[in-house]
């Protein structure tokens, strides 16, 4: 089961280009994206209503795609408007539309019911449009439910074990950290960890050769269905960063989206974003190196985690105290998923 009256990030707005039919199964839908001549983007399903054939094997023909087995024209209300060799065209024959805004940089969607699709509602991660902040922007594909993906992104604490040689550093900072209490948000959660006077962690020291001890922060927020903000940085140990110093701080901010694919595999969506003022593009290109290491190692985890899960469905999840932000937004989901079919 998933949320459908809410915001997905369906693609990367660079994906839709050249005329690129774009093919995508999002919450066991399957969608067809594309950018029409207009420039406007266009959510259709990904099925020909003739003859189940895919639209993403089509041809675009200004703002309307053309189906490459019979010829049927849809536009991009999904509305059939050509048949070869028929002039009358039924009412019915068309294919389902979706809502979709083109937020510059990420293609949204809204899968569930389009009265109710408010683009005042899409999270923001206004560093995407800041010049000062630069970033690599990425997809990976999980074969993997998009709740464990969420859970190991609501723990800050499995980077001391299962990141120890690429974002972790140690694993003192699963057990001398300081976190403060969670706050727990109406669509989500806000969660700090502070960890003073350690070692840089190995993927900062490739651009950082100076600092030895650091303070280190993490601020992660988490929003329903799947979305992850991470605000983060390391400030020369003893420095008073907690009292406001931010003289030599270097900062990163991390955005990542989980969009379910089907009940077992999900497209994750994320970029790792610096505003460091030299080797800005090397820099750049470290970090998305090092993070996309560190997600590597986070996806051999969770997609054997979904392995053992599925060999075993009676299996019960036990929960200890650090699981208290993954039980929170787990919580709200499920509530709001129970609300949407009460409203259905």
């Amino acid at each position: 089961m998933f949320m459908k009256n809410c915001w997905y990030v369906a693609a990367w707005s660079h994906e839709l280009k050249d005329n690129a039919l774009v093919g995508r199964t999002l919450l066991n839908e399957k969608v067809l994206l594309y950018r029409g001549h207009d420039d406007n983007v266009v959510a259709i399903e990904d099925r020909c209503c003739h003859r189940g054939a895919p639209l993403s094997l089509g041809r675009l023909e200004g703002n309307c795609v053309r189906c490459m087995y019979h010829g049927l024209l849809f536009d991009g209300t999904g509305a059939c408007i050509q048949i070869p060799g028929q002039e009358r065209i039924p009412p019915n024959l068309k294919v389902k539309s979706y809502r979709v805004v083109d937020g510059g940089r990420l293609v949204w969607i809204w899968m569930g019911d389009p009265a109710l699709a408010d683009e005042s509602t899409i999270p923001d991660f206004p560093y995407l449009k800041n010049p000062q902040w630069h970033g690599i922007p990425d997809y990976l594909h999980y074969d993997a439910n998009y709740l464990l993906i969420a859970d190991n992104l609501a723990d800050l604490n499995h980077i001391a074990y299962v990141h120890p040689n690429t974002l972790g550093g140690s694993e003192k900072y699963a057990y001398e950290s300081e976190q403060v209490p969670m706050e727990r948000l109406h669509d989500g959660f806000r969660l700090t960890k502070w960890h003073m006077n350690t070692d840089l962690p190995p993927f900062v020291k490739k651009i950082e050769r100076k600092v030895t001890k650091v303070d280190r922060w993490n601020t992660s927020q988490m929003k329903v269905p799947g979305y992850f903000f991470l605000e983060s940085g390391f400030s020369p140990a003893g420095t008073g960063i907690r009292e406001g110093n931010r003289d030599g701080v270097i900062e990163f901010r991390n955005f990542q989206a989980m969009t379910p694919e089907t009940d077992g595999t999900t497209h994750f969506f994320w970029i790792y974003m610096h505003n460091q003022t030299k080797d800005i593009e090397r820099t750049a290109h470290s970090l998305h190196d090092s993070i996309l290491e560190g997600f590597y190692e986070d996806k051999v985890m969770i997609e054997t985690q979904q392995k053992v899960l599925d060999a075993d469905p009676s299996f019960t999840l036990k929960a200890i105290a650090a699981d208290a932000p993954l039980s929170h937004l787990r919580w709200l989901i499920e509530k709001r998923i129970k609300e949407e079919a009460v409203t259905a």
